[in-house]
């Protein structure tokens, strides 16, 4: 729910993201221990003020580490269709399912807020049905991010919507922003309708 204040952890025995091979996820380190870290050398210096840990923001109203604020169909040539993910009650968003043409290029943006503390190995997940029979899954590493109050924003590489009359039709969507420690900032419901055209 956008309301939560913690990430919650992948309950047991539910589906989870593959793992890359021979990936390991780092030790978690705290912003005081990264600022302190071989003080001395000037070139890692220089990174971290690239990183603007001198202006980190942390709310005090708000404990969270990540906030995901929206989402966006993104395809050349056209206004980017949002959904609000800030809102209390996340499960109407399936109700107003995006409108994709067959065939074109488009690709997912979802912008977010990382606070208090870096956070790492951000992932986007989002597993696609129709008819109720799993159609995909993908896994995007978005990456590691500091806590300043600009939002930052990921798109996913471009993906080409199905063509044909056997491919139109309605699509249900379950996303989740995610980390490597497996806990989960958000995870949201929506849909899309692919169509002949855009209306």
């Amino acid at each position: 729910m956008a309301d939560e204040q913690e990430p919650q952890a992948i309950a047991e025995g539910e589906e989870e993201p593959e793992e890359t091979p021979g990936y390991k996820t780092p030790a978690m380190k705290t912003l005081d221990e990264i600022k302190t870290l071989d003080a001395e050398d000037e070139s890692l210096n220089t990174y971290k003020s690239q990183l603007g840990l001198q202006d980190v923001y942390a709310p005090a109203d708000d404990p969270a580490r990540v906030r995901v604020l929206k989402m966006a169909l993104v395809v050349g040539g056209r206004t980017d269709v949002e959904l609000d993910l800030t809102g209390a009650d996340l499960s109407t968003l399936k109700d107003k399912p995006f409108i994709i043409k067959e065939g074109v290029e488009f690709r997912i943006k979802v912008v977010f807020r990382c606070q208090h503390e870096i956070v790492t190995g951000l992932k986007y997940v989002q597993t696609s049905t129709r008819k109720g029979i799993k159609v995909d899954k993908s896994k995007y590493m978005v990456g590691s991010y500091p806590p300043v109050k600009t939002p930052h924003s990921y798109m996913t590489p471009i993906e080409e919507a199905p063509s044909g009359m056997v491919a139109r039709g309605h699509y249900k969507v379950h996303s989740q922003f995610t980390d490597d420690d497996k806990n989960i900032y958000l995870e949201w419901d929506w849909a899309f309708d692919i169509k002949k055209d855009w209306e």
